[in-house]
């Protein structure tokens, strides 16, 4: 049977993103399945139970098959679907990252909206160690 080998993130990673008054916290993690998924997520809404958005991407599998984006009553495609291209861009897999958002009083706007969550999905991502792993 031949190796099989995937780029994922070696542990959870955070990062702070800030635009016009708003507050991005952005987390990166390693998971295995939907179920580690829903667990991050359901873990970060309740520390996080004051911000106003949990937007967030994943995607699992060695084919890359299982993604999902999530909005979180941000404007549709403003927030999941850049956080997803950033996990495209690094061609990684089984990784969750979640953006928490803090609303300053300054509206972003659609296009800034995309350019803040992308941002913030993009340094998380930076600080995050690349690894090779074998399936």
């Amino acid at each position: 049977m031949a190796e099989i080998i995937i780029k994922t993130i070696e542990a959870p990673v955070e990062a702070i993103f800030k635009e016009k008054r708003s507050k991005f916290l952005a987390f990166a993690y390693p998971v295995e399945n939907e179920a580690k998924v829903k667990e991050k997520i359901v873990f970060l809404k309740k520390k996080y139970h004051d911000a106003r958005h949990h937007c967030y991407a994943y995607i699992l599998g060695i084919d890359k098959s299982a993604y999902r984006m999530n909005d979180d009553g941000e404007p549709s495609g403003t927030a999941g679907r850049p956080i997803h291209g950033q996990l495209l861009s690094k061609d990684i897999t089984n990784v969750l990252v979640v953006v928490v958002r803090y609303f300053g009083g300054i509206k972003l706007g659609t296009g800034g909206l995309r350019i803040a969550y992308k941002l913030a999905a993009k340094e998380v991502l930076e600080n995050a160690t690349i690894i090779e792993k074998m399936v």
